[in-house]
């Protein structure tokens, strides 16, 4: 686990709310990764740039941060390609059933107050918690 990082923390919150705060305010658009990403497939034209966009700031932001701090990210994975593609191919599943992921539901959903995605985001948690125990072999 990473050592407690409060100021990092708060500003990263911070840059996360202002980053939804203007989708939303600016392009009526909800901040929800798995919906952007799955509507990039059919998209056209100035739909799909601005998911683009989106998606490469991600990318960007991410290999910035990496330069920046290179010990950030932990070591890399050793886990095999098996295993990762069975857990992303899950959480597809999971953010379609969910009709949403934890970006849109638990930063943009609970924000606005929405009943549904309170709920998906307990669902989210607690079955984040129970893999975890039955992972590492607690249940």
């Amino acid at each position: 686990m990473m050592g407690f990082t409060p100021v990092g923390s708060t500003l990263g919150g911070l840059v996360l709310g202002v980053a939804i705060s203007l989708l939303i305010l600016f392009d009526g658009r909800i901040a929800g990764i798995s919906g952007i990403v799955g509507r990039s497939f059919g998209a056209r034209g100035g739909d799909l740039s601005w998911r683009l966009y989106f998606l490469g700031g991600l990318v960007v932001g991410g290999l910035l941060w990496r330069l920046g701090s290179p010990g950030v990210f932990g070591a890399a994975s050793s886990t095999g390609l098996a295993t990762l593609a069975t857990g992303g191919f899950l959480v597809g599943v999971g953010t379609t059933l969910g009709n949403g992921c934890t970006s849109g539901h638990g930063l943009c959903g609970i924000s606005r107050l929405s009943p549904r995605s309170i709920v998906a985001t307990l669902v989210f948690v607690a079955t984040g918690m129970l893999t975890v125990a039955v992972t590492r072999g607690r249940l």
